[in-house]
C-alpha cells in the first residue's frame, strides 16, 4: 500500500510520458502481419504491450496474455493466421470477459478455434485457418471495439479482404478510427460508408514508426492541475497536436475546469491559474472516451462538482466493474454515484449516471481498494493533492504506466509505502 502526499504550493514539473499502450499494441500486431520487420520506437513500457511483444515472439505452445484484454483479443485474431497451435489463456478476471462475439466472426471466417473450459470464454485453442470462408461479417457495433480492431488489422491479410458491417449504436468509434488510422499508415487503404467497413486484401508496406505519448496517461494531469488548490503549471512531453487517440478530448473537456492547454515543441503545457473557481455542473457522454471517465469522476467529487455521465456501458466488462468500483471507492469520500431510473432519461435509450457531493476528508487518509484495475489507481491518485491518501496495491499502475508515481514525485507529491 502506498501513502499519497502533497506538501501544498503551487503544482509544477516536467513529464515525459509514456507510449501509448493502444498505438503500441496496434503497431506490434501489424508488424507481426507484415512480411517485413521494420523498427517502432518509444514503445510503451506497459505490461500489457510487453506482454503483447513477448507472446508475438513467443513458440511456447500456451500463451498467457494475463489480465491484459487489449492483448488477449487482439492474439485470439492474429493466432487464427499463425501456423500450428496455441492455447491462449489469462488472468482469473480475464476468464470471466467474455469473448464469443470475436470467436463467432473468425468462425464465420472459417478460423479453428476452440473454447478450452467455458463456452463463450478463454481460454482458447487455436490453428491456423487460411480464413477465406467468409469476406463479409456482421457484428454488434456496441460490442468492444477491441474485438473490431482485431478483426480490421486482419482484413488485408485475408484472401478476399474484408466487408464489416456494424449494427446498431457504435461504441468508442476513436478506437476503430485509430485503428483504420495506423493501418493507413502502413499502407492499407479502407472505404467507411455508413455503417460498413471494407478492407480489399493488399500488404502492409513495412515502415518506421514512433509511439505518441498516451492520452488516458495525460489525463491524470489534467485531473491534478484542475485539483490543485493553488496554480498548476505542468509540461507533458510526448503528446501531437493532431493525435489519433480518442482520449485526446480530454484538453477540451477539462477547459471547462479553467484548465488550459498549450501546445508546444515538445508536448503540451498544462496551466492552471490561482483562484480558477471549480463548475457547478459537468455533464458529457464518455462513448467515445470511456478510459478517462473514472477521471472526471475523480475530479468531480474533488472539487464537488456535480456530475451526469452516460457511455459507460462498456465499463462494466474491463478489469473490473469500474462504475461499481468508483461508486464504492467514492463513498467513502461521501460523494454519491448512482443510476438515474431509465423513465427519467425521457426517449434518449441512454443509461445515465448522476454523481452529487464534496469529497471530505478526515484526519484518517481514505484506503483507495484497486480491484486489479490500472484506472483505479491512477484516477483517484491525484485526490492527494487535496488531503493524503492511500491506494492499495499500487503496482497495478505497471499494466499501461510503470512510471505513474514516479513521475507524481517530480511534481512534488510524495509517496511511501505503508503496512
Amino acid at each position: 500500500m502506498y501513502e499519497l502526499n502533497y506538501p501544498g504550493g503551487p503544482l509544477k514539473g516536467q513529464i515525459q510520458l509514456t507510449g501509448s499502450k493502444s498505438i503500441a499494441n496496434r503497431a506490434l500486431i501489424i508488424r507481426a502481419l507484415c512480411e517485413q520487420d521494420f523498427p517502432i520506437h518509444r514503445l510503451a513500457a506497459a505490461d500489457d504491450t510487453v506482454r503483447l511483444e513477448n507472446l508475438l515472439k513467443s513458440e511456447e505452445a500456451v500463451l498467457d496474455a494475463g489480465p491484459a484484454g487489449t492483448t488477449f483479443r487482439f492474439l485470439t485474431g492474429y493466432l487464427s493466421r499463425r501456423p500450428g497451435h496455441q492455447i491462449l489463456t489469462g488472468s482469473q478476471r480475464m476468464k470471466e470477459r467474455p469473448i464469443g462475439i470475436l470467436v463467432d466472426a473468425l468462425r464465420t471466417l472459417g478460423a479453428d478455434i476452440e473454447y478450452v473450459e467455458t463456452e463463450g470464454y478463454p481460454p482458447l485453442k487455436i490453428g491456423f485457418s487460411e480464413l477465406d470462408k467468409a469476406a463479409e461479417l456482421t457484428i454488434a457495433a456496441d460490442t468492444s471495439s477491441q474485438y473490431i480492431s482485431s478483426l480490421l488489422m486482419l482484413a488485408p491479410t485475408l484472401p478476399n479482404g474484408l466487408k464489416l458491417t456494424l449494427e446498431g449504436e457504435i461504441v468508442s468509434v476513436p478506437y476503430i478510427k485509430m485503428t483504420l488510422s495506423l493501418m493507413r499508415y502502413f499502407g492499407v487503404a479502407h472505404s467507411w460508408v455508413g455503417q460498413t467497413i471494407e478492407v480489399e486484401a493488399q500488404d502492409y508496406q513495412a515502415k518506421e514508426f514512433t509511439v505518441e505519448a498516451d492520452w488516458s496517461a495525460a489525463s491524470y494531469y489534467y485531473s491534478l492541475a484542475a485539483l490543485a488548490p493553488e496554480s498548476a503549471d505542468i509540461q507533458v512531453d510526448g503528446l501531437f497536436t493532431d493525435s489519433v487517440q480518442g482520449d485526446a478530448v480530454v484538453a477540451q473537456l477539462y477547459e471547462r475546469f479553467g484548465v488550459k492547454s498549450e501546445f508546444n515543441e515538445t508536448g503540451v503545457r498544462v496551466i492552471k491559474s490561482a483562484g480558477t473557481a471549480a463548475p457547478e455542473f459537468f455533464e458529457q457522454n464518455f462513448v467515445e472516451c470511456p478510459d478517462i471517465a473514472q477521471t472526471l469522476m475523480a475530479t468531480c467529487a474533488g472539487l464537488g462538482t456535480q456530475g451526469l455521465f452516460t457511455g459507460l456501458q462498456t465499463l462494466f466488462i474491463k478489469e473490473t466493474d469500474r462504475v461499481g468500483a468508483m461508486k464504492t471507492e467514492l463513498g467513502k469520500l461521501g460523494v454519491a454515484l448512482y443510476k438515474i431510473p431509465a423513465q427519467m432519461s425521457g426517449k434518449s435509450g441512454l443509461q445515465y449516471f448522476g454523481q452529487d457531493g464534496k469529497a471530505t476528508f478526515t484526519d484518517a487518509p481514505p484506503t483507495f481498494a484497486t480491484y486489479h484495475d490500472h484506472r483505479m489507481a491512477m484516477a483517484l491518485a491525484p485526490l492527494a493533492v487535496r488531503s493524503n491518501v492511500r491506494i492499495e496495491s499500487p503496482e497495478v499502475v505497471g499494466k499501461s504506466y510503470p512510471d505513474f508515481y514516479r513521475d507524481l514525485e517530480k511534481l512534488g507529491i510524495e509517496y511511501r509505502a505503508i503496512g
